[in-house]
């Protein structure tokens, strides 16, 4: 087998657990703080929180694309989509799991913006 094939595969899943250990640690953190219910109390989360986790996972997500940028072997971009894809349809997943929790526009946020803000990450490595 190709030792590229690793490396791609590889980039993807860097960028994949980069925005996955950075959103579960700050989540533990903010939990264990008290500024954040646990994530068994959904109904626990009002507007304000659901933004501010909204807005560090989007940052998060911009770093993991960068990150699948920066250690892809070749073609960065064919990777960032990869990333993407895999993003937006964990972001789908997610929303309709958790369609019945109420606050309807958090995950659909998620699932929007994720493949986004994964294309701006990659974008900012490209140039510069």
């Amino acid at each position: 087998m190709n030792k590229t094939i690793f490396k791609s595969t590889g980039a993807v899943v860097a960028g994949f657990f980069t925005v996955a250990i950075l959103s579960i640690a700050t989540d533990f953190v903010l939990e264990s703080l008290g500024i954040l219910p646990p994530q068994t109390n959904p109904g626990a989360y009002v507007t304000w929180m659901l933004a501010f986790a909204l807005f560090y996972r989007s940052i998060y997500t911009i770093v993991g694309g960068y990150v699948t940028a920066k250690v892809a072997p070749q073609n960065p971009m064919r990777h960032i989509y990869v990333l993407m894809i895999l993003g937006g349809l964990g972001g789908v997943a997610g929303a309709i799991n958790g369609w019945n929790l109420g606050n309807h526009w958090y995950p659909v946020s998620l699932a929007i913006t994720g493949p986004l803000f994964v294309w701006l990450g990659g974008k900012l490595k490209i140039c510069n």
